[in-house]
């Protein structure tokens, strides 16, 4: 007899906790457009954060409701554009893709190490400590942070500085944001000219600890017919939007740090530095 009771108060007790949830999904049942889901299918999954939104999810939700392009995705690229194109009805101007490239080539043939680094192998772990592994302030620390973060396995440490294989770069941006010196950038796939060097000390206190760092001489600007690079302060830069990859001003420099790094896939090696 007990058990009967417990078993009956048992059915009672579940029929009613069901009955309530179903109550409760239809009363605060929230339509879900079937785009979202449908958009959601396009994209990689990643969940890479490059588009700006926390997550694929996010993304679909923001082109949906129009916060976001349908081309606002830059790893999926030109298929996904047009897909998500398709499903919103507009038409997709797909973005170029874009590829990082780090800013130094402070490699150990053109700068030296201040002294032997003991402590966590992680570059923002010694650059919140004030540590600086190498003699040149701007210079990559070669810790590998960026390389940890990279979900691609599309960077890895040569000579003491992180190099990038356009290949498998994918844009997701967690390279840029990972490195303490600000020396990652993404850039347009097509453009492979790059100064790649980030001190902003003169010429003179730059050669002093890099013998491949840009000394403010101002060649690659009057070389440049299209006011495609400029000085901003002892450094030379890049505007993309105007530079027609000519070359000229790679050819004129003095010190070679204008270069082509995105033009020559980088082969990955069978073991990492």
């Amino acid at each position: 007899m007990i058990i009967l009771i417990t078993t009956v108060m048992i059915v009672v007790i579940g029929i009613v906790v069901g009955g309530g949830l179903v109550y409760a999904g239809k009363k605060f049942y929230v339509p879900v457009d079937e785009r979202e889901t449908a958009v959601r299918e396009c994209l990689p999954g990643n969940n890479c954060g490059a588009c700006g939104f926390a997550g694929c999810d996010a993304m679909a939700a923001a082109i949906v409701s129009g916060e976001a392009p349908v081309n606002g995705c830059p790893v999926g690229g030109a298929p996904v554009a047009e897909k998500i194109g398709g499903i919103m009805g507009k038409d997709a101007q797909v973005l170029e893709r874009q590829v990082a490239f780090v800013r130094c080539k402070g490699s150990c043939e053109n700068t030296k190490k201040q002294g032997n680094y003991v402590g966590v192998n992680d570059c923002r772990a010694a650059a919140l400590a004030g540590v600086n592994v190498g003699e040149c302030d701007y210079g990559c620390m070669g810790l590998g942070s960026c390389v940890a973060v990279c979900p691609q396995q599309a960077i890895r440490l040569v000579d003491g500085v992180a190099v990038v294989d356009p290949r498998k770069c994918v844009a997701c941006g967690l390279c840029v944001k990972s490195c303490p010196k600000g020396l990652i950038e993404l850039i347009p796939e097509s453009k492979h000219v790059v100064v790649q060097c980030r001190n902003r000390d003169k010429g003179p206190l730059v050669k002093k600890v890099c013998s491949a760092g840009c000394i403010g001489c101002s060649m690659c600007v009057k070389q440049c017919a299209f006011d495609a690079i400029h000085m901003e302060g002892s450094l030379a830069k890049v505007t993309y939007e105007n530079c027609t990859q000519c070359g000229k001003c790679a050819e004129k420099c003095p010190v070679k740090v204008i270069t082509r790094p995105l033009s020559a896939p980088v082969q990955a090696p069978a073991s990492a530095e």
